[in-house]
């Protein structure tokens, strides 16, 4: 096997891939690339397992062949050679010479039989989704995943499948976010699927935006992503995701109106004065007034007083600032709407143009 290319095209197709492979493995073969040469292309292959990323790259001087070559040893080197760089790499018996230039490494490798593959899968259903689309409806909801959360669904991300749009929603009990795109055809099979933490960070990650069409596979237990120069395949989380549409605060009539910018900024500055251990700040509204306070046990206190538009009088709230700002971060309109019911209920906070991206943050007791 033998191939050529330019350091820079090397360079990122080892970055789209080198993030699944884990420092520490059961298996030493999980520590490499699977790199295969065929027709003039490379693919490059990272598992863990659970996650798989393929890159396609056009390569020159090519010789079909394929092995597997310790993935991060490859990325460092490729990475400290000096720009427009061509390299050249040639296996040779169990030993890979990689040259660039008047250098010359050379590194052991593992048979490329030893090294696993998710399995095939039927996919069940086949969409297809701008880029920029579904970069946007992880970017919007993502951060809402519990991490460890010994309610194992609640750790990944959902994606439903609805007839004429896609939902991406995350929660971790004390917080939801939600966001949808109206998809072009219809689906005829809706259905509900969870994404694991790593591959919803990986894709997230990889996910240019633009106006790309990516074809996606979902099978009974993998979904699969696909552009022109990569394929990214992840195990789905077993589980039944709660019920999130009851969590969405049903009878929240009054509305408080907000410059988001304005919101945002007042609340990270009473942050700095929160509780290290609650993070919270509380929320008193009066009409046409928002006062945002916070205070921690060294008795130091914040106060802040916005103007906002609202007809309601006289309710004091209380939540975790960490959630209002991350909510507020992750929508764009200048202004949003916070609606409640009543002090002690939740706060569903979306753009005051449209409601395709709601959030839902529960109430701190203060």
């Amino acid at each position: 096997m033998r191939f050529s290319l330019q350091r820079e095209v090397f360079l990122k197709a080892l970055t789209q891939v080198i993030n699944v492979v884990e420092r520490r493995h059961t298996l030493p073969v999980l520590s490499n690339l699977l790199v295969q040469i065929e027709g003039g292309k490379m693919s490059l292959t990272a598992t863990d397992m659970e996650v798989e990323m393929i890159s396609h790259v056009d390569v020159e001087d090519a010789e079909d062949g394929e092995i597997t070559i310790p993935a991060r040893k490859l990325f460092d080197l490729v990475r400290a050679l000096p720009d427009g760089s061509k390299i050249t790499v040639k296996v040779s018996g169990d030993r890979v010479n990689i040259t660039s230039g008047r250098s010359r490494y050379v590194l052991s490798t593992l048979p490329s039989l030893d090294f696993p593959s998710i399995d095939e899968f039927e996919a069940t259903e086949q969409l297809e989704v701008p880029e920029s689309a579904l970069r946007e409806l992880i970017d919007r909801t993502a951060f809402a995943m519990a991490s460890q959360d010994v309610r194992f669904y609640l750790n990944g991300l959902l994606l439903d499948l609805r007839p004429n749009s896609l939902r991406c929603v995350a929660t971790d009990g004390h917080r939801l976010a939600l966001c949808e795109h109206q998809l072009e055809h219809p689906s005829s099979n809706p259905r509900q699927i969870i994404i694991p933490r790593k591959g919803v960070q990986e894709l997230q990650r990889l996910l240019e935006g633009g106006d790309r069409v990516l074809r996606m596979q979902i099978g009974r237990g993998h979904i699969r992503v696909e552009r022109d120069d990569l394929s990214f395949t992840s195990k789905l989380i077993d589980g039944k995701f709660p019920d999130y549409e009851v969590v969405l605060p049903i009878g929240a009539d009054q509305l408080i109106r907000v410059d988001r910018e304005l919101l945002r900024a007042s609340l990270q500055r009473a942050a700095i004065l929160a509780n290290d251990k609650y993070k919270g700040v509380r929320l008193e509204v009066t009409k046409d007034q928002l006062k945002v306070s916070s205070n921690n046990p060294d008795q130091d206190e914040a106060q802040e007083e916005i103007s906002v538009d609202t007809i309601i009088e006289g309710l004091a709230m209380g939540f975790n600032v960490v959630y209002l700002l991350d909510a507020l971060t992750s929508l764009k309109d200048e202004e949003v709407i916070i609606a409640v019911k009543d002090a002690s209920s939740s706060a569903l906070i979306r753009e005051a143009t449209n409601e395709r991206c709601r959030h839902v943050v529960m109430p701190l007791r203060l």
